[in-house]
């Protein structure tokens, strides 16, 4: 079955995931997390990509981001996984390909799910029983969004900023989020939308983008992955 292109749509919110080839690790030091956001923060600026959320996982990465233009994103993951890969090869010796094949997108529907989304990713370490809070874990946003630390690449969403008229009001708020358990099923819901290039969102936002792409925004229901359960049971 031929892959689905992957939808991008200029000021519209997108997930981006990309992963380590065969699973195995893509960052193995603390200076290559080091490495891998201060070259996530050139590329973006120099593409058109504002930043709003991250996670950067032993052997897998999670982006909440915003495209100025179409191809900000592409341009951005080409320019960042070349000067990694580049790094990495150099650092430790090694030869071969670093990441599993394309990364996946899914386009998010900001007024239903950005906040949603930017949990799911700030929990990562969380899901993954590598920390009990996602506090405790140095390499994502959460430090940003939910406790006020500084973080250069970082961009508000206005669904962010909408959450009070001050910064200190914006952290309360953000982090009372995480007082609530995102379902199980709307967990399955993100992975599939992102692991498929389907689109986040709600029926009116489908149908939007639909109409404006040419192409389905979700599944007719038939079908499968075969990466669906590893992906599930990675807890990515």
């Amino acid at each position: 079955m031929a892959r689905l292109p992957r939808l991008y749509v200029p000021g519209c919110s997108h997930h981006i995931i990309q992963r380590g080839n065969n699973c195995d690790a893509c960052f193995f030091d603390e200076k290559d997390y080091a490495f891998y956001l201060q070259q996530l923060k050139i590329s973006a600026e120099q593409s058109g990509v504002a930043i709003h959320a991250f996670v950067l996982m032993t052997n897998h990465v999670h982006l909440l981001v915003t495209p100025s233009t179409a191809n900000a994103c592409a341009k951005t993951m080409q320019s960042l996984g070349r000067k990694y890969v580049q790094y990495i090869n150099l650092t430790y010796r090694r030869s071969g390909t670093l990441w599993e094949g394309r990364y996946k997108s899914t386009l998010v529907d900001s007024d239903s799910y950005f906040l949603t989304v930017s949990r799911y990713i700030e929990l990562n370490p969380v899901r993954a029983k590598m920390v009990t809070s996602p506090s405790e874990y140095v390499w994502s946003s959460f430090r940003a969004n939910a406790i006020g630390k500084e973080i250069g690449l970082l961009t508000p969403h206005p669904i962010y900023l909408a959450l009070g008229e001050t910064a200190a009001q914006r952290i309360i708020r953000y982090r009372k989020l995480f007082s609530d358990i995102i379902p199980a099923d709307t967990l399955d819901q993100i992975r599939e939308c992102t692991n498929k290039s389907w689109v986040l969102g709600s029926s009116k936002f489908k149908a939007q983008i639909e109409s404006a792409a040419n192409r389905r925004a979700e599944s007719l229901g038939w079908g499968g992955d075969r990466k669906s359960k590893r992906i599930k049971d990675q807890g990515v």
